[in-house]
């Protein structure tokens, strides 16, 4: 869930000219993002948030909210005449009244990960709505480029300062062109200089601050920076690199909200981590070391000297006395979700909500005071786990999603009450949700659903922020260049209920208006003439005005559309006549009674601004090109009057025009030419205001929608300025002269949640909502408020009329049966670990909560009883002791009936360790059994995938082993899988498949077991050393001999005679050779030939294994005869093995594979453990050489498995650590 702001929190770097005055500028406007312009020669890179931006792929110019596609080719064909702009200006939005509540870095906006985005209540001009993607991507910086185009020069700069010379075509009669007093002052030795900060506090300051810094793209970091402050609203600028540090490099300047007097810098992190403080509106700065990096500031909204500063490394500290000292508050807090205490609402000033992230891929939401801050003190409000970048507290609500099951559900807390789950129209099943607005005790949310892809839903709540309807289907959206997602909903600002929309309809977005909050909805009714006068033809609901509704969030850019509170009912905007929106052949228009009727001003593209709290109007045109003039109007744009402000075109970056609502002073950013200083143009308007307006130059206006006076439940009568009045209204201007309330009629109520509109105003039950059915708060005895269908629309004023008939009605509380109950876990899992708690929660569609008796039988021999559900509402915690699967069974019973649920629980262990038990060697077209040893052993219930060869589909099973044919020879490879839980571990092993081999046990002399370390690596090298001695003694092929050494103690392995490759097909030849090959490897072996040196003076020797493991000789004087015995013996048994083996016979220790005609299958050897964790197998363990010759005799035929290689199983293996 997202929710889109409109307003930055307070103290971000260059917060809203309509608050602090705090701004960044450039030709290139990137919504809510800094601008740059790159190094020489050539377009920087653009920079993502942090106190030093990295670098990003570049953008394209004017990439802004206010962009059309056309502007950008414009601009690029701007670019080709070598009318670059020079250093550019750098925006950055910050926040408004509501500023200083919500966390947020230098940055375009606050993230939501699958999680909801903050929005702030519109000051001045209502918002356009915007919102921004979770998930993923951390709001900050970007960093727009203009790039070089060499095409189309002399044609472009001839037509651009011809049309520049125009006026604009408009009613009126061109005016010959007049001036206005202005004043240019360029910052010297900044040339270079490719980003600027600006700050003006307004509100009666004469004081603006500059910051220019160069940023070098391929270091990544602030190498100069330059600040510069003016007293007199920007008539000449002083220089103050030596009050700050001449050395001391500077990246961000931050103005404290609540008092504009106070002002903080950071210093580069790249140079050294610092922060400058001023309390005398940047005059003196006094510099303090930290120990920490700043990514973003939070000031409080009351108290000037509380501070938050989120860091680098994700830790919020807290400073009392702005900036001086920091306290570390919480680590691992979530980017922009930390916010300060709300007035009236929270107990304590210094509280901080924040969201903290948790090891499982989880957060918390916790509030604690940021002086004290311990574990003990911390409190959550929510006791379950919720998603990542999803808590938002916002006016009286806090805003948190929990998904569950795949299904994300999102709480609501009303002035700090208990969370309720937010509850949208049954089957709306939102894949994602963004908060628009919380303006007048009401949520505006904007639902995409699961069959909406580039559209949303609207959704209105009742005052508490639980029930919402539908307001307007399939609004459009877009995403911005930072990846945010763009609603085009817009607020008109100055009178309530009325909003802009655009909808698509049939694969076409046409704009809608609505005067009472969304419940009706009409098309905008297009200019009966055009800016030449002849009339315009255009025939609803075929063809109307469609209006770009995104606004800039660059102040120094008007936007597509703007409103002012100031001037309600003045509404400019650019869009177009026709069957749809559309982004050619735009024209700006404007409105003076809130919509009802509108008029072209322009037909080409302008910034539009309001002077003079909305009485006058400024505008400038939209173009890369040099301008000199602007055009101001005193009658709502009836007609224009063309004004210079400079002798010498100018390429304009942008225009500060807000703080001049107050003192009638805008300041132009620019700069002459590719390489000239920055320029500052200071703009006086108070010559042209005559007098200050009196009562005589005022007329009244009445606010209608279509005809009906009514609106919101009011009448209201509006005052205005007369046509061409050049009179200053001031300050205490206000535009509103009588308001009465109005009779309520139907279009003053909306379809209650759970009803649909049919027709014009009858309100029905959804196809899935009772309207018998009461809330489950409802307890026997008491009455509820039963719902007639309808709601009257939040802050609709109207009484009387039809309030009555449609207000709910008090019934008695009626007993129900409980129905509908469920029992799930907190994390929608069906998977606990041992040891753990296990977090269930009780739900019930039906029923009464408070008379209802819950049971919950957790499946292990313990229940826990409940009298009412009050104590379940935040689940009901176990530990499992043991692991298995658990039926837990939920019980509920009142008087009327009961009801049952059950859930299936897998509780595991976590898996540490798989080892894959396989032969070395396997027959072809014979079974083969694998299997997989886990530890711990006792884990619950496993899943094994098992994976042959080069298969890309794995085998699936439930139980630790599995037989399998291999079709061909060759080596092949198996792999196997275990899934416990979230635990996944995989084990592989190879093994050589071929028609036919022998095999036989070695042992060796004892000086190696006190040299083995029983692990794989060394087994296998082992092997290959022995391979290597007896390729070397009886000079067999390599590829015909293989040696596997067995894990534990004594030593022992087993050797594997091949088949020569290839030469299968002579199977009765091969089976000669073979037997060739096995007498010379045994001949070496009795002879005592196959030795290795383990270490200097360490040799080993290898025996082929007998009846006995002790030594065939002993080379003792007291043990001769016994000697000369053993000897003999050996010599006997040599003679029996050449006996029978030419004979082809049999004895137990030797194995002879091939695919015969028997009554048992031939199948494989013994297995070799390659895992380190293999339990050691002492000597005291190993088999007795009795037992080992009865248990070969039993085991070791054709079709048997070797008990040696197993014989780690014997072993106990521990099993998970109970509880």
């Amino acid at each position: 869930m997202e929710a889109a702001r409109t307003e930055r929190p307070a103290g971000w770097p260059g917060a809203p000219l309509a608050r602090t005055g705090l701004l960044l500028l450039s030709t290139w406007v990137l919504a809510g993002a800094e601008i740059t312009w790159g190094a020489a020669g050539g377009p920087g890179r653009p920079a993502a948030p942090a106190s030093r931006p990295p670098a990003l792929p570049p953008l394209a110019p004017r990439a802004v909210a206010s962009q059309w596609p056309e502007e950008q080719a414009t601009a690029r064909r701007g670019a080709a005449l070598g009318h670059r702009p020079g250093p550019k200006l750098l925006f950055q939005p910050g926040g408004g009244e509501k500023r200083g509540k919500a966390g947020g870095t230098p940055a375009a906006g606050a993230w939501w990960g699958q999680g909801i985005l903050a929005s702030g209540k519109p000051g001045g001009a209502k918002r356009s709505r915007r919102a921004q993607p979770l998930s993923t991507l951390e709001s900050g910086d970007a960093w727009a480029t203009a790039p070089a185009d060499g095409s189309r020069a002399s044609r472009i700069v001839d037509k651009g300062l011809r049309e520049e010379g125009k006026a604009p075509r408009t009613g009126g009669a061109a005016a010959d062109e007049l001036r206005l007093p202005s004043t240019s002052f360029a910052l010297t030795g900044d040339s270079a200089h490719n980003q600027a900060m600006v700050h003006w506090s307004g509100h009666n300051s004469s004081v603006i601050l500059i910051l220019t810094k160069l940023y070098d793209f391929n270091l990544g970091s602030v190498t100069e920076s330059s600040l510069w402050r003016s007293t007199d609203y920007g008539t000449t600028y002083e220089k103050l690199n030596d009050k700050v540090g001449l050395k001391t490099v500077l990246s961000y300047l931050y103005v404290n909200p609540t008092n504009k007097r106070k002002i903080m810098l950071l210093s580069d992190p790249e140079m050294e981590s610092s922060i400058l403080i001023s309390s005398d509106e940047g005059a003196t700065y006094q510099k303090y070391r930290l120990t920490f990096y700043i990514q973003s500031l939070l000031f409080h909204p009351k108290q000037e000297d509380w501070v938050l500063a989120y860091s680098l490394d994700q830790k919020l500290y807290s400073s009392m006395d702005f900036g001086r000292r920091w306290q570390l508050m919480h680590e691992h807090i979530t980017p922009n979700r930390f916010y300060w205490s709300v007035a009236g609402l929270d107990k304590e000033a210094d509280l901080v909500h924040m969201e903290v992230r948790t090891t499982d891929g989880y957060a918390h939401y916790l509030t604690c005071r940021i002086q004290e801050c311990a574990e003990t003190t911390r409190t959550g409000p929510f006791a379950r786990s919720i998603d990542i970048s999803s808590l938002v507290v916002q006016d009286e609500y806090i805003f948190i999603q929990v998904t569950t099951g795949g299904r994300a559900s999102y709480y609501v807390s009303y002035r700090r009450e208990a969370f309720a789950q937010i509850k949208l129209p049954k089957y709306s099943l939102p894949k994602d949700m963004h908060i628009i607005s919380t303006d007048e005790n009401q949520v505006f949310a904007a639902v995409q659903e699961w069959n909406q892809n580039d559209t949303y839903n609207l959704y209105i709540s009742d005052i508490r922020g639980i029930y919402f309807t539908l307001a307007m289907e399939n609004i459009k959206s877009s995403r911005g260049l930072m990846g945010n997602i763009i609603i085009e909903l817009y607020e008109v600002a100055g009178i309530k209920g009325i909003f802009l929309a655009n909808k698509k309809v049939d694969d076409q977005v046409k704009t809608y208006i609505t005067y009472n909050k969304g419940r009706d909805w009409r098309l905008l009714q297009a200019p009966d003439v055009d800016l030449s006068g002849s009339p315009v033809h255009c025939l609803l609901p075929f063809c109307s005005l469609h209006l770009h509704l995104q606004i800039s969030e660059n102040p120094y850019s008007s936007g597509r559309i703007s409103s002012k509170e100031t001037a309600p009912g003045l509404v400019v905007a650019t869009g177009n006549i026709g069957s749809e929106l559309s982004y050619t052949d735009i024209g700006v228009f404007i409105s003076s009674d809130g919509g009802n009727t509108w008029r072209q001003i322009f037909d080409e593209e302008y910034n539009v601004w309001f002077l003079d709290w909305g009485g006058a109007l400024v505008a400038m045109k939209h173009t890369p090109l040099p301008v000199r003039h602007l055009w101001v109007s005193f009658d709502e744009g009836h007609s224009w009057d063309k004004y210079g402000f400079t002798s010498v075109p100018l390429f304009v970056d942008g225009a500060l025009v807000e703080a001049g609502v107050e003192t009638q002073i805008m300041t132009v950013f620019g700069h002459f030419s590719l390489r000239s200083e920055w320029q500052l143009v200071k703009v006086d308007y108070k010559s042209i205001f005559s007098w200050r307006c009196t009562k005589e130059d005022y007329q009244t206006w009445h606010l209608l929608n279509q005809g009906e006076p009514c609106v919101m439940g009011e009448r209201k009568i509006f005052k205005k300025r007369k046509p061409g009045a050049q009179c200053a209204l001031g300050r205490d201007y206000s535009g509103t002269v009588v308001s009465e309330p109005c009779v309520c009629a139907d279009w003053d109520f909306e379809c209650d949640y759970g009803y649909e509109r049919h027709g014009e105003s009858q309100c029905v039950p959804a196809f899935w909502y009772n309207p018998a059915s009461p809330s489950k708060d409802c307890s026997l005895g008491q009455s509820y408020l039963n719902s007639t269908g309808y709601r009257r629309i939040v802050s609709n004023n109207c009484t009387d009329g039809l309030r009555e008939k449609y207000t709910a009605k008090a019934q008695m509380c009626p007993g129900k049966a409980p129905r509908g109950l469920h029992v799930v876990t907190t994390d929608g899992r069906l998977v606990a670990e041992q040891g753990h708690n296990a977090t269930f929660i009780i739900l019930m569609e039906e029923g009464d909560l408070q008379r209802t008796n819950i049971q919950l039988d957790f499946g292990d021999g313990i229940a826990v009883s409940y009298a009412n559900f009050s104590p379940v509402e935040d689940g009901i915690k176990h530990v499992y002791k043991s692991a298995g699967i658990f039926q837990v069974t939920a019980y509920a019973e009142n008087n009327l009936g009961s009801d049952t649920a059950v859930l299936f629980l897998h509780v595991v262990c976590p898996v540490e360790h798989v080892h894959l038990r396989v032969p070395f060697v396997a027959i072809r077209n014979k079974e083969v059994n694998i299997s997989a040893v886990v530890w711990p052993s006792q884990l619950g219930t496993l899943t094994y995938f098992w994976w042959f060869g080069n298969s890309t589909k794995p085998l699936i099973t439930l139980e630790s082993s599995i037989s399998f044919t291999f079709p061909a020879e060759g080596s092949n490879t198996i792999t196997v899988q275990v899934a416990a839980g979230n635990a996944l571990i995989q084990d592989t092993k190879d093994i050589a498949v071929h028609e036919y081999f022998q095999s036989q046990l070695l042992s060796f002399s004892p000086n190696l077991d006190y040299h083995n370390p029983d692990i794989p690596e060394w087994r296998q090298d082992i092997g290959n050393v022995i391979k290597k001695a007896l390729v070397k003694v009886t000079s067999v092929p390599e590829d015909q001999i293989l040696v596997a050494v067995f894990p534990g103690l004594p030593t022992s392995a087993e050797l594997f005679i091949l088949p020569p490759k290839n030469l299968t097909e002579r199977r009765k030849g091969n089976e000669e050779d073979l037997e060739q090959v096995v007498e010379t490897v045994f001949n070496a072996l009795n002879q005592n030939l196959v030795q290795f040196e383990l270490k200097p003076g360490v040799q080993v020797v290898v025996y082929v294994t007998q009846l006995t493991l002790a030594p065939l000789v002993d080379s003792s004087a007291g043990h001769s005869s016994s000697a000369m015995l053993m000897l003999l013996s050996v010599v006997f048994v040599g003679l029996a093995v050449f006996l029978i083996y030419k004979f082809k016979r049999k004895i137990p220790w030797i194995n002879i594979y091939a695919q015969v005609q028997h009554d048992k299958e031939q199948e494989m050897i013994g297995s070799v453990n390659q895992s380190e964790n293999a339990p050691k197998i002492t000597l005291s363990d190993f088999t007795e050489p009795e037992e080992l010759l009865d248990k070969e005799l039993d085991t070791r035929v054709i079709g048997g498995i070797a008990t040696i290689a197993n014989s780690e199983s014997t072993k106990e293996i521990p099993n998970c650590t109970s509880v």
